[in-house]
């Protein structure tokens, strides 16, 4: 496909004549860079060196520095700036950590603030908080601890926020130099589903394509996916997918103001008078994924806007969607997704005349116990048409974290080893490492909650993260926490989880951020690109040590018998051995300067419509939608996120909507039915727990409603997951309303 010429200027695609936006709902990106400059006014220029020559640790766009390798523009966005803080503060004195009731009683946000975590801490049961050990001590503590767990009573969880490949690597193995493939990382509770379903259909298991893709395609659709908040310099692409004359569509209960409007500010164009992004929204209930992709399949299917001819050389298991179809009646998808026939038909069209597609998704699609079955839905759409394997087309589950990609493929997982290997190949690298790798499953991050509360799990070693914030029923979390025996939290500052009352023992451990680790390091974009991070010369917290030398150390000290094994002399020599053990990465073990990179598969995977499957073909997966299972007067209630990156609150407000943390938003016909105004007080009743906040009219889908992620949690079963990636559900749950008397 030829790619489309941009035009110069488009005034059919300004979204206001109010010059930068003047009165609108948008995010001030020129105050956000006032605002780093002043946060690191004590370190600025390293904190200029971080962002000139670094890979950015927020989003998995990816970055050299300030720049990207999809457009000829500065690459710098607002989550980046608001990280930026976490990498330049001073240690707080240890002093601090006394106290830890006193701590408890802080935020998230106050917490962080404090600084970055000095020395190693320990605090033992019955004791007011914590005091400073030595790294040998703390040590051996741990694993001494690991030792006499049984590899069936331990667990290791990793987070995904500025993560490289090389400490994920080194973790997976020393864990499995302890005997266990219980770990596990923040893919887990984001897009395991997709990474389930890619697998299965299509025989890869990550994006299909590249961002380049986007600019110039026939049509961009998002489903469940918010990159104005999640991805904010994904509109950079956006902008300019649209002065190609690319159309937008979005599927989601709310119309993101930020996927109807949003102002570029490194454009001067879009600066001005903004960007008109989505073309037409498709709102839908929320859990109504499968009901609407399957109409809008049956609308294509019937009006023959397929690609027959693809479907019968390249694909199997079309006949079974078909007779699924077929049976499934108009008005049972109506009910299952809360929007008509005509509104399916809508997308079916723009699937049909496009010649070229890329399908995007995010949480809002995996994070259901029936996430599997949602892509599955999704990847139905794209090979109708063949929009895989080919310019301007692909499948694109986008990333919200810069380390969560490599996690997975670097063998971080419970479920498979490195390179996405199943656990059956675990003889294959018994002998590449030279010691006994265990065949068995090990658990998922909420299994491994679930043996905490059993009582079952002796250790949990936790690298960044917070179990207290990203999982259901946080009472049900902290209990569990209470009763493991020993506790490592891996971290650059305090989290509430650290604050638990001990079992036994609760150590603290100092990490080294990625543009710390002599040597540099990598991580994995969403597209596919292992792109080298440079050590970045500057101040640095003295007793912090790399991740991937911690999990190597406790596992040489646990098992002083295969120490050579697992120890490593630097990263360097990690990526030598990654590069061994996981084909595709091949080419990582030279990558050493800034700039360095390249993207694994090529600019498309399966390309030519070559599938890596058994038989060489793509499949298609016959997915009935849910029932509907709404009581009469309840409503669907979502998580969503507003000024924060992943469980970090950076504002009580969002600048895209005007909402605040305690926002309920509501369709407006819902409030005047229940006869609420905004800012009126209500309490959310669920089968699990009970929310308080304010009413907030928002242009969301009837009978709908969304809270803010992680206070909506409370709301939501811990139990209820999806059958195979196990991936928790935080966006349908009913709940009944009323309102807060005084």
């Amino acid at each position: 496909m030829a790619a489309r010429r941009e035009k110069r200027i488009d005034p059919k695609n300004w979204a206001s004549l109010k010059p930068f936006g003047i009165g609108e709902g948008r995010p001030n990106n020129y105050a956000e860079i006032w605002r780093a400059v002043k946060e690191n006014r004590d370190r600025l220029g390293y904190a200029w060196r971080i962002l000139k020559t670094g890979t950015c640790d927020g989003c998995a766009l990816g970055t050299k520095g300030l720049r990207d390798w999809t457009i000829d523009e500065i690459h710098l966005c607002n989550v980046r700036l608001r990280l930026l803080r976490l990498n330049t503060m001073p240690a707080f004195d240890p002093s601090a950590a006394a106290d830890a009731a006193a701590l408890a009683r802080r935020s998230g946000a106050e917490l962080r603030d404090l600084g970055r975590i000095p020395c190693p801490l320990v605090r033992r049961r019955g004791e007011p908080g914590f005091r400073r050990i030595g790294w040998d001590e703390a040590l051996d503590l741990a694993a001494d601890a690991l030792r006499e767990a049984a590899p069936d009573r331990f667990g290791v969880y990793m987070t995904s926020r500025g993560e490289p490949n090389e400490n994920y690597f080194a973790a997976q193995k020393a864990v499995r130099a302890l005997g266990s493939n219980s770990i596990d990382n923040a893919a887990r509770i984001c897009h395991s589903p997709s990474t389930v379903a890619l697998k299965d259909a299509l025989g890869v298991a990550a994006t299909t394509c590249s961002y380049r893709d986007w600019i110039g395609s026939d049509l961009i659709v998002f489903i469940g996916s918010n990159v104005a908040n999640n991805q904010p310099v994904a509109m950079k692409y956006l902008y300019h997918a649209k002065k190609t004359g690319t159309k937008v569509a979005v599927v989601n209960p709310y119309r993101e103001p930020g996927m109807d409007r949003y102002w570029v500010p490194s454009n001067l164009e879009s600066a001005l008078f903004g960007t008109k992004i989505a073309d037409r929204f498709f709102r839908i209930d929320g859990g109504g994924d499968l009901a609407f992709l399957n109409g809008v399949l049956k609308h294509m299917v019937e009006r023959g806007w397929v690609d027959e001819k693809f479907i019968a050389e390249h694909t199997t298991g079309f006949d079974d969607v078909r007779a699924l179809l077929d049976r499934l009646a108009w008005e049972e998808l109506e009910k299952g997704c809360g929007a008509d026939r005509d509104e399916m038909l809508g997308l079916a069209r723009m699937l049909g005349e496009a010649r070229t597609a890329v399908l995007v998704w995010s949480m809002g699609v995996t994070q259901h116990e029936f996430g599997e079955d949602n892509v599955r839905a999704i990847i139905n759409l794209a090979l109708a048409k063949g929009f895989v394997g080919r310019e301007g087309c692909g499948l694109m589950p986008i990333r919200g974290h810069s380390g969560v990609q490599g996690g997975a493929e670097m063998g971080a997982y419970s479920t498979v080893l490195p390179g996405g290997r199943p656990l059956t190949d675990a003889p294959h690298f018994t002998r590449l490492w030279g010691f006994e790798v265990p065949a068995t499953r090990g658990r998922t991050a909420p299994e491994m909650i679930d043996a905490a509360h059993e009582g079952e799990l002796d250790v949990l070693v936790s690298s960044g993260g917070n179990f207290l914030e990203v999982l259901p029923d946080p009472d049900y979390t902290r209990a569990a926490l209470e009763r493991v025996r020993t506790r490592v939290h891996i971290d650059i500052c305090l989290s509430s989880q650290m604050l638990v009352e001990p079992a036994e023992t609760v150590l603290i451990l100092p990490a080294q951020t990625r543009y710390e680790m002599a040597g540099g390091v990598t991580e994995t974009s969403t597209e596919r690109r292992v792109i080298f991070s440079p050590e970045v010369p500057g101040p640095r917290v003295e007793e912090a040590w790399p991740e991937w030398r911690i999990f190597t150390e406790l596992a040489a000290r646990a098992r002083p018998e295969i120490a050579d094994r697992v120890r490593y002399e630097g990263t360097s020599q990690i990526r030598d051995e990654i590069a061994r053990a996981v084909p595709a990465y091949d080419g990582i073990q030279h990558l050493k300067e800034y700039g360095d990179q390249f993207q694994y598969g090529g600019p498309h995977l399966c390309a030519g419509w070559t599938f890596p499957t058994p038989d060489g073909k793509a499949r298609f997966s016959a997915v009935a939608p849910p029932p509907v299972t709404r009581p009469d007067g309840a409503y669907v209630v979502a998580t969503r996120r507003g000024k924060q990156f992943n469980s970090m609150v950076h504002e009580r407000r969002d600048a895209l909507n005007g909402a605040l943390r305690e926002a309920v938003l509501m369709n407006p016909g819902d409030a005047d039915r229940e006869g609420f105004a905004d800012g009126d007080p209500i309490v959310l009743t669920s089968d699990f727990g009970e929310l308080r906040g304010r009413v907030l009219r928002a242009p969301i889908a009837p009978g709908n409603l969304q809270v803010h992620w992680p206070e909506g949690e409370v709301l939501y079963d811990q139990a209820k997951r999806s059958p195979q990636a196990g991936i928790p559900n935080y966006k349908s749950t009913t709940v009944t309303v009323r309102r807060l008397s005084a």
